[in-house]
C-alpha cells in the first residue's frame, strides 16, 4: 500500500461569510504528481496555503509528512517547497543572487548552497543567464528559476500553484518534464492548474468547484466514468443542431470543435447514439460515440452539479 504524504479531513476555510473551502477530504500518495483542476475561485490556492501551514483552517485536520498542520508548520517549513502563482522573487537581483539569498533563507551552509546552485543552474538551463536580472527574463525563464529555487533545499513535498499560467506551450511541456524527473526521484508534487492537458499528465486528480471536491481519481478512471455518454456529431448546420440538442432533457452540454459537435449526455442515459438520432430527426447527420476527455469529465462533475 502506498504511503500518504498528505492527508486532510473535512478541510474547511471561511473568509467572513464566504465559504472558500467546504469539507474537502484529500489523500495524496508519496512520490506522485497530484493535480487540482478548477476555475478561479474554486479553492485551489486556499487549500494549498492551508496544507503549507500559511493559513489556519476554520475546521478540519491536516497531516503533511506525518506532521500536524498548522501546529507543526515550523517543522514542516524546511521539508516543503512552494512556488506561488505570481512570480515572487526579486526582479532587481540576478539569477545567482536570488538563489544565494534563498539558500541562506533555507539555512544551507555556504559550501552546500554553492554546490547545489551549480547543479540547479545546469539542470534548469540557467547557467548562461546566472548574471541576468530576474526582471529582464522571459516568462519561461522566470518559471525555471522559480522551480529551481523552490527545490534548492531538496524538499520532500513540492506545492505549485498554477505555475504555468503565463508560459507558452513549449515551456509548459518542458516544465512538466522537470516535474516528472522530480517525481521519479521521490518528490511528492501537488500542482494546481486550469489547463486540461496538464491535468491529464497528473498521476491523480481532484476536481474542485466553489470550494468543494466534486470528483477525484486517475485521469483514466475519471474519463472511464463517462464511457457511452459522449457523442460526436458531424454534418451541416451544427449551430442549429447544437441549439436543438440543448433542449433535450438527457443532454448535459454541447461544444462545437471544428467541424464536429461534441455532446455530453447525463448520467443514466442509455443508447446515446440512438437517443440523439431519434430526437434530432436529421438523417443526414453522422452521430457516433467518441472517447471522453478531461474537459467532458470537468463539465460532468461541475456546472449542473449532477455528478459523475
Amino acid at each position: 500500500m502506498t504511503e500518504s504524504a498528505i492527508q486532510a479531513r473535512q478541510l474547511t476555510r471561511h473568509f467572513g461569510d464566504v465559504v472558500a473551502v467546504d469539507g474537502v477530504d484529500l489523500e495524496i500518495p508519496r512520490g506522485q504528481i497530484y493535480g487540482f483542476l478548477g476555475p478561479n475561485g474554486s479553492g485551489k490556492t486556499t487549500i494549498i496555503r492551508m496544507l503549507c501551514g500559511l493559513l489556519t483552517p476554520t475546521a478540519g485536520d491536516i497531516s503533511v509528512l506525518g506532521l500536524k498542520i498548522p501546529t507543526q508548520a515550523e517543522a514542516l517549513r524546511l521539508k516543503i517547497g512552494y512556488m506561488t502563482q505570481k512570480f515572487s522573487l526579486y526582479d532587481d537581483l540576478t539569477v545567482a543572487e536570488n538563489m544565494q539569498f534563498m539558500g541562506r533563507i533555507y539555512g544551507l551552509r555556504r559550501s552546500d548552497a554553492r554546490e547545489r546552485i551549480e547543479q540547479l543552474l545546469d539542470r534548469y538551463a540557467l547557467a548562461a543567464m546566472r548574471d541576468r536580472l530576474a526582471g529582464a527574463m522571459s516568462g519561461g525563464q522566470r518559471q525555471r528559476m522559480a522551480l529551481a529555487i523552490a527545490t534548492l533545499h531538496s524538499p520532500t513535498v513540492l506545492f505549485l500553484d498554477e505555475p504555468t499560467s503565463a508560459v507558452d506551450p513549449e515551456n509548459r511541456r518542458d516544465f512538466w518534464e522537470k516535474l516528472f524527473d522530480l517525481s521519479d526521484g521521490g518528490t511528492t508534487i501537488l500542482v494546481s492548474t486550469h489547463y486540461m492537458d496538464e491535468a491529464e499528465r497528473c498521476h491523480q486528480l481532484a476536481i474542485l468547484e466553489t470550494g468543494q471536491l466534486r470528483n477525484h481519481g486517475t485521469p483514466i478512471e475519471l474519463m472511464g466514468q463517462l464511457d457511452g455518454r459522449v457523442v460526436e456529431i458531424t454534418g451541416s448546420s451544427l449551430r442549429q443542431v447544437k441549439e436543438q440538442a440543448l433542449q433535450l432533457p438527457q443532454v448535459q452540454s454541447t461544444a462545437q470543435q471544428g467541424l464536429q459537435l461534441r455532446v455530453l449526455l447525463r448520467r443514466g442515459s442509455t443508447d446515446a447514439v440512438g437517443y440523439l438520432r431519434e430526437q434530432l430527426g436529421n438523417t443526414e447527420l453522422s452521430i457516433e460515440l467518441t472517447k471522453p476527455s478531461l474537459e467532458d469529465v470537468f463539465v460532468a462533475s461541475t456546472g449542473s452539479g449532477d455528478g459523475r
